[in-house]
Order: structure tokens, then C-alpha cells, then sequence
């Protein structure tokens, strides 16, 4: 875009609250669809009360049928904005009617949940347009009026307020002829309507930006007036001119609060079901940890049964001891001799062989010893040696010949 229209963008955003985020969003908007034009004018709201607020005007394509028509929308943006949603409205040519529905009334106030729901930080005015450009290919928001309905001017005493509110008059600002050919003026709307919602009095079109719209191609005429849009059919007090009743705006109402409540409940379900799901894996885990448990607990009561029998088997162990306690303390002095005793007298002539040669071995030890501490002299000691010495020998043949008659290992 150029660095001119940024800075008029600029200039008529400069009494705006959030000037950043509305300049971005209008740019965003300007550059996707050229079809659009902005200008700042005066909006009067229903309290009388009047501001200059940014207004983006022109057409948008919407595939209808496999065709593509262009709506001639606008869209004013309150001094909040993006914290507040925008007003949008349809501006029919003259060769157009309104079609009321629930999402246009006869006033062309558009009702879209998109703007009902309106995020500050996720909602924009890009997608915006795109939600109406789907929305109105649904349900169509004009049709071609009839002929003579055409041919027939306005009444002089036109309800319509001039530029800024300033009254009755007794001309019209022509609408873009059906060739676009026109200076791109639009009629104005009534400042007040049946739902309270303020409309933007007549102002021309956006000034230094009139090039015109493109050519608008004709919807179907329905027969016999419009046929029922937004899910109700019109009463029968309704005219062709597309007047809304009592009965259309309970309906719009009922319809709004149907779709409002129906987002809340899949919400709802949406929740509940995450935490049904949440709660079932809660539970598979619980299941499976008592099954754990239950494993656990059913092992320790077969160890605890296996203890109780050891605890019983050592409490006789230690009973069998105490007796045989009780029985060494009370019994006379045991005979060493006596207590070793064996199967055999082979036996017993090699065990008695082993305790003598054991008995010479300590006693050639005990000689070496009182020799090296002066108790006896050499003499003495080689005489007790070589006598030792000779037993020894003949103890440990004896030994061996014993084994060699029991069939021992040698």
C-alpha cells in the first residue's frame, strides 16, 4: 500500500483508542479486497448521540448458485475497535430489495455469531468479511426487485436524514447504477431500528476514494414477495417490502438463542467427554494397580505362612536344645578316654599309635625350647632327643601299618 493512504488511514484513526491494531486491520482488509474504500463519517446512535467513526464501504464477491455476485456492504468500526465489534450493514442498489433473514433484518443489519462472539485478540475484520461472504452465499441477502417497483421514485417527504443527521429532505442521494457506472453515494438508514441497534445516517460515499462498484448482477426475483429465509416463514402481515413483524423477531431470537445454546452444550459435551476420558484412564490405573496389590498382598500372606512354620520349627529347635543343656549340666564329668572310643581294635591301636607320636612330637618341641632358654644342657638334651626319636619311629611304622591293614588311604 502506499505511504499516502497509510498516513490518511493514520489521520482518521488518530482519535482511535487502539490506532496500531485498527490500522493493521483495515490495511489487512483494504489490500485483500480493492473493491472496498474507507473515509471517516459521522455516525449518529440511537441516544442522539453522534462520532466520526472509520466506515469501510464498497462490494464483496459471494458464489451464489455457481455465480458470483457482488453484496455492497458497510462496515463502521467503533473508536474501541478491535475491543468491540463492528456494525455491518447491507446497502442494497435500487435495483435490489433486502431479503430479511436471520442473519439481515429489514434495515440491512447484519447479525452474524461472528460478531455476537467477538474475540478482541483472535477476531478481525478479514475474517469477518470471509464468514459473510460464506454466510451470504447461503442466504442470499438481496434479490432484483420487480420492474415497476423500479420504475417508482422515492416520495419527497423521504424519512431518510441528510449527511450528519441534520434532518428530513426532500431529495435522495442516488444509489450505483446496476452498470457501476454512478459516483458511489449510498443512501442513508434510520437511526433507530426494532433491535435497538444504531444505523449510520446518510453521508455520501467515502470521499477522495469514488471510483464506483463493480457491477452488481441481478439475484432471481422469488415469486410472490421473498420466500422464507433463516429458518422461519414470514407471517402473513409481512409485505414484499421485506417489513419485519413481532413474529420475525421472536423467531430471529428463538433461532439466535438455539444456536447460542447449542455451541454451549457441544462445549459442555466436549468437556464432559474429556473428562470421562480422563476418568477412565484414572480408572484402567487404579485397576491395574489393585490387581498389583492384590498380587503383592497374596505373596506376603504365603511368606508370612512360611515364616509362621519356621518360627515353629525353631521354637522346637531351641526347646530340643534347652533339654540337652539341662542334660550335659546335670550329668557327672566325662572320661576324655572313655568318650572317644572306636569300632575296632585296628582302629584303636592306630588312633593310640597317633596320640603317642603326637605326645613325642611336643615333647622333642618342648626340649628344643628349654635347651634355647638354658633349662637343660646338651647332653641332656641330645640323650632325650635320640630316645624320643627311636619311639617316634617305630609309632609312625606302626601307623603306617595299620592303614596299610584297614585299607586307608596311605
Amino acid at each position: 500500500m502506499p505511504a499516502v493512504e497509510e498516513a490518511q488511514i493514520t489521520r482518521y484513526l488518530s482519535k482511535y483508542k487502539y490506532v496500531g491494531a485498527t490500522k493493521k486491520d483495515v490495511v489487512d482488509v483494504v489490500t485483500t479486497y480493492r473493491s472496498l474504500t474507507y473515509d471517516l463519517q459521522r455516525f449518529v446512535f440511537n441516544d442522539g448521540t453522534a462520532k466520526d467513526l472509520f466506515t469501510l464501504q464498497g462490494t464483496i464477491p459471494v458464489v451464489y448458485k455457481n455465480n458470483t455476485y457482488h453484496i455492497p456492504i458497510c462496515i463502521w468500526l467503533m473508536d474501541t475497535h478491535p475491543q468491540n465489534a463492528p456494525m455491518c450493514f447491507v446497502k442494497p442498489t435500487p435495483t435490489m430489495q433486502i431479503k430479511v433473514s436471520m442473519y439481515v433484518d429489514h434495515n440491512g443489519k447484519v447479525y452474524l455469531p461472528y460478531l455476537h462472539d467477538w474475540q478482541p485478540h483472535s477476531s478481525d475484520l478479514l475474517s469477518l468479511i470471509q464468514v459473510m461472504m460464506v454466510t451470504f452465499g447461503d442466504h442470499p441477502p438481496v434479490y432484483s426487485k420487480p420492474k415497476e417497483q423500479i420504475a417508482a421514485p422515492y416520495p419527497n417527504n423521504s424519512f431518510m436524514p441528510q449527511p450528519g443527521g441534520a434532518g428530513p429532505s426532500s431529495s435522495y442521494l442516488p444509489y450505483p447504477t446496476a452498470g457501476g457506472a454512478g459516483g458511489g453515494n449510498f443512501p442513508p438508514y434510520p437511526t433507530g431500528s426494532n433491535f435497538g441497534s444504531p444505523y449510520p445516517p446518510a453521508g455520501g460515499g467515502p470521499a477522495g476514494h469514488g471510483a464506483g462498484y463493480p457491477p452488481y448482477m441481478n439475484f432471481p426475483q422469488p415469486s410472490g414477495g421473498y420466500p422464507p429465509a433463516g429458518g422461519y416463514n414470514p407471517s402473513s402481515n409481512a409485505s414484499s417490502t421485506g417489513t419485519i413483524t413481532e413474529e420475525h423477531i421472536k423467531a430471529s431470537l428463538i433461532s439466535a438463542v438455539e444456536d447460542k445454546l447449542r455451541r454451549r452444550l457441544q462445549e459442555k459435551v466436549n468437556q464432559y467427554q474429556a473428562e470421562i476420558e480422563t476418568l477412565n484412564r484414572t480408572k484402567s490405573e487404579l485397576v491395574e494397580g489393585s490387581a498389583k496389590i492384590d498380587s503383592i498382598i497374596s505373596r506376603l500372606e504365603r511368606e508370612e505362612v512360611d515364616l509362621k512354620k519356621n518360627i515353629a520349627v525353631l521354637k522346637d529347635k531351641e526347646e530340643e536344645l534347652e533339654k540337652s543343656l539341662a542334660t550335659l549340666e546335670s550329668a557327672e564329668a566325662i572320661d576324655p578316654d572313655e568318650a572317644v572310643t572306636t569300632t575296632a581294635p585296628l582302629y584303636r591301636q592306630l588312633l593310640n599309635a597317633y596320640a603317642d607320636e603326637a605326645a613325642t612330637e611336643d615333647a622333642i618341641y618342648y626340649l628344643g625350647e628349654g635347651l634355647r632358654g638354658g633349662v637343660i644342657d646338651l647332653e641332656t638334651f641330645l640323650k632325650h632327643v635320640r630316645t624320643l626319636s627311636r619311639k617316634q619311629f617305630i609309632l609312625r611304622a606302626t601307623m603306617q601299618k595299620c592303614r596299610q591293614k584297614a585299607g586307608l588311604a596311605g
